[in-house]
């Protein structure tokens, strides 16, 4: 019993360094898509709502802590600044 108690534990032990390194990639990899730049991201988000024929509206980037009601569209700058859409 104590042999096969060890297989497993080695067996687990071989698994965490690859479950921390998939884990360390996700969240690298969330960190960088979130550094956008505000002016990339909102020209990105004008092009899609132009492509769907969205006319007569507004994109404003905005510090988080400033939104209020506005509909947001979008997170830039590390998450300290949001891009909202307003109907005109």
């Amino acid at each position: 019993m104590d042999r096969q108690t060890t297989v497993v534990e080695r067996s687990i032990m071989k698994r965490v360094p690859l479950m921390l390194a998939a884990m360390l990639l996700l969240f690298s990899i969330n960190t960088i898509a979130q550094k956008k730049s505000c002016e990339d991201l909102k020209t990105e988000i004008a092009a899609k709502l132009d492509a769907k024929g969205v006319k007569n509206y507004d994109l404003k980037i905005m510090g988080a802590d400033e939104v209020k009601g506005e509909t947001v569209v979008g997170t830039c700058d590390g998450g300290t600044k949001r891009i909202t859409y307003t109907k005109k």
